[in-house]
């Protein structure tokens, strides 16, 4: 795929024109939308600018992140607190993500979402309530790993980097996780499913491929 360079300001607001003619084809009536990538890739905050730009539109916005639905510390350490099969297959509760964030927004849903489930710092539920998410709504649900799973997501949007980028912008005490977003790369191709493809190397100087 060619890709072109553009600013943030503009793919946030590109982004943000295909979200808010996108019709949801299974019949929701709300829009949901996935910004995928690495934690060094910073795609809460790009999510966190899409919904801005929504809002500006007249839409309703929840952004979700992954990491408030992690599994409890003890199955996440069952194999080591380094382990990068564990991070990149045993990390990330999946079931709860389906049942209490897509689950309320399958046509004639609730639109009562969870915004998350699980502190990992206090290693205990959050109790947040829930949040309704009116008909016309747009769902952001920004982490990694997160095409694969059959997520009913109407767009998808995967900030790239390259190996050398990931481990240069990834923290010391994170390097242990590099296999695992090499092993999603082969395994899922993240870069040639998504709708729109985002290389984020420099962090001032991104460039895309549209969408597909």
């Amino acid at each position: 795929m060619k890709l072109e360079a553009i600013t943030w300001e503009r793919l946030t607001e590109a982004v943000a024109d295909k979200a808010a003619r996108i019709g949801a084809e299974d019949g929701s009536p709300w829009v949901r939308i996935a910004v995928d990538g690495a934690p060094a890739a910073r795609g809460g905050e790009f999510a966190e600018r899409i919904g801005e730009a929504l809002r500006l539109r007249g839409r309703s916005v929840l952004v979700v992140g992954t990491g408030g639905f992690l599994r409890p510390a003890s199955l996440r350490y069952e194999f080591g607190r380094e382990d990068p099969d564990t991070y990149y297959s045993g990390w990330f509760d999946t079931g709860a993500l389906w049942r209490e964030v897509f689950a309320p927004l399958d046509a004639g849903g609730s639109g009562l979402v969870l915004p998350d489930l699980w502190d990992p710092l206090a290693d205990r539920a959050t109790r947040s309530p829930r949040v309704a998410l009116p008909h016309g709504g747009v769902l952001l649900v920004h982490g990694p790993f997160l095409l694969g799973h059959w997520f009913p997501f109407d767009l998808t949007v995967h900030l790239r980097l390259s190996g050398a980028a990931l481990r240069r912008r990834t923290e010391e005490h994170r390097q242990w996780t590099l296999p695992a977003f090499e092993r999603y790369e082969t395994e899922v191709m993240p870069q040639e499913t998504a709708h729109v493809l985002v290389r984020a190397d420099d962090p001032g100087h991104p460039a895309w491929g549209g969408v597909h």
